[in-house]
C-alpha cells in the first residue's frame, strides 16, 4: 500500500480532529468509538494510530480545537459591533439563543463536555485542553465587561459565563418542556440587567437604566447560530 504524503497525513489528521470535536460534543467522550470517529472523518479505522497514540490523546486535541473555534467566533462577533457593550450583548444573545439547544455539535464545548471532563482524571489531556479553552473564553468575555479594573471585569465575566453555561445546560436537559425556554429567557434577562448602567438620583437612590435591545433585534438572524 503506497505511503501518503506529509500533506495528506496532515489533512487526514485535521479531518479526524474536526470530526471528533463535533462527535465528542454531540455524544460525549465515551459515547463514540475510534471506529465511529474515523468513519465520520471518512477514513479507515486502521489508520488512527498513525495520527494519535490513543483516544485520550485525540480527545485533548479535539477539545482544544473546539474551543479555538468558539474563541474565533466570539472575536469576530465582538469585532462586528460598535462597542464593547454591544459585543457582550451579541455573545450573550447567541449563546442563549433557541438554536443553541439543538446545535450541540456546532456549539461551545464548555457546556456539552462539562460532565465528561469532570469525570476524567486530572492528568487527562482533555482536562488541560478544557481548562485552557475555558480560560481563553473567559478572557474574551472579560474584555467586553464593564468594571473599574481588570479584576472586577474578570469576576463579572466568570459570573456571566457561569450563568450562560448553566442556563444552556439546563435548557438542553429540559428541552421540550416550558422550563427549557424559561431558563434561557431568565438568564438572558438577568444578564441584560447586569449590563445596564447604574446611576444615582439627586436623592441618592440608585437606578438601573433599561437594558439595550438584544443583538438579535438589531441585526438580521442567521440560519445557523453557534455558541
Amino acid at each position: 500500500m503506497p505511503r501518503v504524503s506529509r500533506a495528506e497525513a496532515e489533512s487526514h489528521r485535521q479531518q479526524i480532529t474536526e470530526a471528533s470535536a463535533r462527535l465528542f460534543k454531540e455524544r460525549g467522550i465515551n459515547g463514540v468509538s475510534v471506529a465511529d470517529l474515523m468513519g465520520a472523518a471518512g477514513l479507515t479505522h486502521g489508520g488512527f494510530y498513525g495520527h494519535f497514540e490513543s483516544k485520550d490523546a485525540l480527545a485533548g486535541v479535539a477539545v482544544a480545537h473546539a474551543f479555538e473555534q468558539s474563541a474565533e467566533r466570539w472575536r469576530k462577533r465582538i469585532a462586528s459591533q460598535p462597542d464593547a457593550a454591544a459585543g457582550r450583548a451579541l455573545i450573550v444573545d447567541r449563546f442563549l439563543s433557541a438554536p443553541s439547544l439543538k446545535e450541540v455539535g456546532l456549539g461551545c464545548p464548555s457546556v456539552s463536555l462539562a460532565a465528561d471532563v469532570a469525570r476524567e482524571p486530572a492528568s487527562a489531556p482533555i482536562r488541560t485542553a478544557y481548562g485552557d479553552g475555558l480560560e481563553a473564553l473567559v478572557g474574551i468575555l472579560a474584555a467586553v465587561e464593564d468594571g473599574p479594573d481588570a479584576a472586577a471585569r474578570r469576576r463579572a465575566a466568570l459570573a456571566d459565563y457561569a450563568t450562560m453555561a448553566g442556563a444552556l445546560m439546563l435548557a438542553r436537559a429540559t428541552e421540550g418542556t416550558p422550563l427549557s425556554s424559561e431558563f434561557l429567557a431568565a438568564a438572558r434577562e438577568r444578564l441584560q440587567v447586569a449590563a445596564a448602567p447604574t446611576t444615582t438620583t439627586p436623592t441618592g437612590a440608585r437606578t438601573t437604566a433599561p437594558a439595550s435591545a438584544p443583538a438579535r433585534d438589531r441585526a438580521p438572524a442567521r440560519k445557523t447560530r453557534k455558541a
